[in-house]
């Protein structure tokens, strides 16, 4: 009898425990509203796409015990410049490092926040994307002035993300979300929702004003302007493609894609001296997230799940040159992500590739083939 009762009471605990964790997930999931999406048929590694382990002779330059050096800029003296927050999991507070030719880091700016995408302006001040400020000046001081904090129609830059800029002084950028600010929860409800946010912009230096050029994007992120300032290319991550704006000739004011169908998640793009362009990749792409696309209601349900078992980014390095009209010239792997575990970003300087990573303890460093 006593048995009989302790199974019964294991069961009711067991039904007990299914039925609150059906409603946290239920409840979890009316945090978003996707919208049903059908994603290109992904494009096999195979020809220019081929996996290959090039990748594996890259060195690591370490932080400090800082992580998240998710864009790399370069001054005029070879010192590598990254946003950088206090740990693997938390972004709520940050530094700009400042990293010699030596390897030696020092603080360079005491940002107190995330600084995403950087970029020395003709000045030497270094412009980036703060989490908390929106787009940002940091004079050779390591000051920070704020430049823009929302665009001209009162939409608040929460997400800032990447930055280039023009021959003629004007200022780039791309802005996540004005809906939600930085999470990892935010950017799976960003990723899985399908939905336009965000955009691409223009900062005028001389006015002080900001212009949107594309009101709202699918995770608008890495940008680079052409050789000749013809347009400006913007990396939409959720969408597997990047996007150009004509900025110059018939064109001028309307998009087009550059690239679609990439392999993986894109992040960080920039321009090679010969107008070519260098792409990273947060990861590769996952099967089972592009079977559920089309299905908002499985979206939705796999959203509330408990975070440890909704699915992970995997270790996967992968970069890409990129010709100036958009054919892929060569691909670069590390297959484990035992080295390069991410490339939020690729920096050319003096004859190495620098990638980035938005959870990275340390810098990656690539020497190029000559």
């Amino acid at each position: 009898m006593k048995i009989t009762r302790k199974i019964t009471l294991a069961f009711a605990i067991i039904i007990a425990t299914i039925a609150i964790s059906f409603m946290a997930i239920m409840y979890n999931s009316r945090a978003i509203s996707p919208v049903a999406w059908n994603p290109p048929k992904m494009p096999k590694l195979e020809g220019v796409l081929a996996e290959n382990e090039l990748l594996k002779s890259t060195e690591q330059i370490d932080l400090d015990g800082w992580f998240g050096p998710e864009d790399i800029a370069v001054d005029n003296q070879g010192n590598l410049y990254a946003g950088v927050h206090i740990s693997k999991t938390d972004f709520t507070d940050g530094r700009v490092l400042k990293i010699d030719p030596s390897g030696k880091v020092s603080v360079f700016a005491n940002s107190e926040s995330w600084v995403t995408g950087l970029h020395f302006d003709s000045n030497q001040n270094l412009i980036g994307g703060d989490l908390e400020r929106g787009l940002i000046s940091i004079n050779q001081n390591g000051e920070i002035k704020t430049l823009a904090s929302k665009d001209e129609n009162g939409n608040k830059f929460l997400i800032p993300n990447d930055v280039d800029i023009a021959k003629d002084g004007n200022i780039y950028f791309t802005n996540t979300s004005s809906k939600v600010d930085f999470s990892n929860k935010h950017i799976w409800k960003i990723l899985m929702e399908s939905k336009p946010d965000g955009g691409l912009y223009r900062y005028n230096p001389q006015t002080e004003k900001v212009k949107t050029l594309i009101n709202g994007t699918y995770f608008g992120n890495g940008v680079a302007v052409s050789e000749n300032d013809d347009f400006v290319l913007m990396v939409e991550t959720a969408k597997y493609r990047i996007i150009r704006y004509w900025l110059k000739g018939d064109k001028k004011g309307t998009k087009d894609v550059f690239i679609d169908n990439l392999p993986g998640f894109p992040n960080g793009i920039s321009r090679r001296s010969d107008g070519s362009f260098w792409l990273g990749f947060s990861t590769k792409r996952n099967k089972s997230l592009d079977e559920i696309h089309p299905k908002p209601m499985a979206k939705k349900l796999v959203y509330g799940l408990p975070s440890i078992l909704q699915p992970e980014a995997v270790p996967y390095g992968m970069i890409m040159h990129l010709s100036k009209n958009g054919e892929i010239l060569k691909a670069y792997h590390d297959t484990t992500g035992e080295v390069v575990a991410e490339a939020t970003s690729v920096e050319e300087h003096n004859g190495y590739l620098y990638f980035g990573g938005d959870v990275s303890p340390h810098i990656s460093k690539y020497k190029l083939e000559k």
